[in-house]
Order: C-alpha cells, then structure tokens, then sequence
C-alpha cells in the first residue's frame, strides 16, 4: 500500500493535502510533515497544506490558501481524518485521485486509495512510516522541519506518550527523530504552554466538575464561561486532560459551547466511547472522541449516554 501511495505521488506535479477540522497538533503534523517531506524530496512538485488555521498551531505551520484553478490534474491526500465531514475544505474531491491516510476506525472509506492502520498511534507516526519505505524505494530524505512535526503529532495524539496508543514501535520512530536538528523544548512550550487566563478556566474546571459513582465525570462551558475568562472555544483543547488526574475518573466529556453548537469532547480511561461519539455527530477511537450537539439538551443526553456506558463497565 505505502509503495502505491508513493508511485502515486510520483506521478502527480501537483499535490493538496487536506486534514481534518478543528485541527490538533496530529492534524498539523501529518499534514505538514508530509508536505515538508515532499517538498525535501520532489523540488520541482507543487505542494500545498490547506485549511482553516488554528492559532494556538502557529509555532508548528500555517496553512496556504489557494484557487479552485490549482485543484485541476492534482493529487489529494487527506491525513488524519476518519470521515469526509470532519475534512476541511470540501474541495478535497476536485482533484484527480484521492488519498486517504488515517489511523481511526475506517467507517468512512472515502478515496481512490486508503491507507488505514488503527494501530498506529497517531497519523504522524504512518507518515514516518511512509517514510522509511520512501528511504528504502525511492530513496528517501527525511528533513529536520518534518522530523519536528512529525514528533509533534506523536506527542500530540499520545499525550506525551502515556496513551494506551503509545506502541514499541512509537517509541522507537520518536527515538529515531530526535536525531534530527530540531528543538524539542521549543515544540513542548508550543504544545502545553499556557496563558494565565487558560489555568484561571483550568480552575474554575476543577472546582465545578461533577463525577458520579461510576466514575463518569462531565463539565459544561457556557459561552458565559468562555467570556468571563476570555478563552475560546478551541483553546479548551488545552485542557481536555485536566480532568483525567482526578481519582476515581473513568471517563469524561467536555462540553464546551460555541456560536451554534456544543462541542463535546469525550475521553475514557477504559470504557469503549467512539461509538458514543458517532450517535453524536462524531467519531475517533475507542477511547479518545469528538461530537458536535445542537442545544443543552441534546448535551445532557450524552452525558446520561456516558453514565450508562461507565455504569456497565464497572459491572
């Protein structure tokens, strides 16, 4: 599979690499990584990153704009996105040939050609992968400005590597690249720095969760919330976790409210919560997933959802 992707690739002047929306530092380092890993190795390729850019991203790269002109006789890759509804920009169909290259639960097998290892630990990880058959069939070079984003959305998806995801072989493709040129302190600074009114919105997290028997834990963000600590509703993403080092926690949602919708954010210690997600608007793997509600009450029916989930896996 990975040989046909790079023939592929080689027969192709122009590439778009798309990701998914509301992008997290694994949706940013298997976009860029693989353009910066192309760029190394085909100079003469047209090779875009596009989507809507998320600032709290920027020390990893910001994405291009382009016309609907550049899409015509081109290559897309899609990285890191499980289902065509979650792809940002919908313009991933007007080009030639599709790619998709994802490591969640293949229930969407959209493109010409997938690629799906739901036992990789992150996007991030299947490009390196990419890689090293690129090094061994094309003869390959990895740049240091790929290497840092690809470690990037390992750190990313694995939580500094204490997710279950964070396989042998993880660790062995973080090892390998931090051998190359790139300041690992200014990528963690990047990734878990935050601004005093962040951990202000951290605290009041921590002083109003609520936890049940089971171990199923949920906050609610009111846009009221998000103003008072004048926070928005993607820089919660920073502190989706805070809620896992309370004891006695199984599984959590975050519920965080925007314009015209709650974004919900759901993670578990042990409970399946993906199949949750997907009666929700959403998806991800087993235990880390993302939903979309239309009002309080629809929320307030995920929160249930999950107490069920959390009270049978206790059993």
């Amino acid at each position: 599979m990975k040989r046909q992707i790079i023939d592929k690739i080689e027969q192709y002047d122009t590439i778009i690499i798309h990701r998914h929306v509301r992008p997290d530092p694994d949706a940013y380092g298997s976009q860029f990584g693989l353009k910066r890993l192309l760029e190394a190795n085909y100079p003469n390729k047209r090779i875009y990153a596009i989507g809507e850019h998320d600032p709290s991203l920027t020390f990893l790269e910001t994405p291009e704009t382009i016309t609907d002109e550049v899409f015509n006789e081109s290559l897309v890759i899609v990285t890191d996105t499980a289902n065509t509804g979650r792809i940002d920009d919908t313009r991933y169909n007007a080009g030639e040939f599709l790619i998709k290259i994802d490591h969640h639960p293949n229930d969407d097998q959209y493109g010409d050609l997938l690629w799906v290892d739901t036992g990789a630990s992150s996007c991030s990880e299947m490009i390196y992968e990419l890689f090293m058959e690129g090094k061994e069939y094309k003869n390959w070079n990895l740049p240091d400005a790929s290497a840092r984003l690809l470690f990037a959305g390992i750190v990313g998806d694995t939580g500094r590597f204490i997710y279950p995801s964070a396989s042998v072989r993880t660790f062995e493709i973080a090892g390998q690249l931090i051998k190359y040129n790139f300041d690992r302190t200014e990528v963690f600074n990047g990734m878990y720095e935050k601004e005093p009114n962040l951990l202000h919105l951290q605290g009041y997290i921590y002083e109003n969760f609520e936890i049940d028997e089971n171990g199923a834990c949920f906050i609610k963000l009111t846009k009221e919330v998000l103003e008072k600590f004048q926070v928005t509703p993607s820089d919660t993403s920073l502190l989706v976790g805070s809620l896992s080092d309370i004891k006695g926690v199984v599984a959590w949602v975050f519920l965080v409210e925007e314009a015209e919708q709650i974004r919900v954010r759901l993670r578990s210690k042990g409970p399946v919560i993906n199949e949750l997600a997907k009666k929700f608007n959403g998806g991800g793997h087993p235990l880390a997933s993302g939903a979309t509600a239309y009002s309080w009450e629809e929320a307030s029916r995920v929160i249930e959802e999950l107490k069920e989930i959390c009270q049978q896996f206790k059993k």
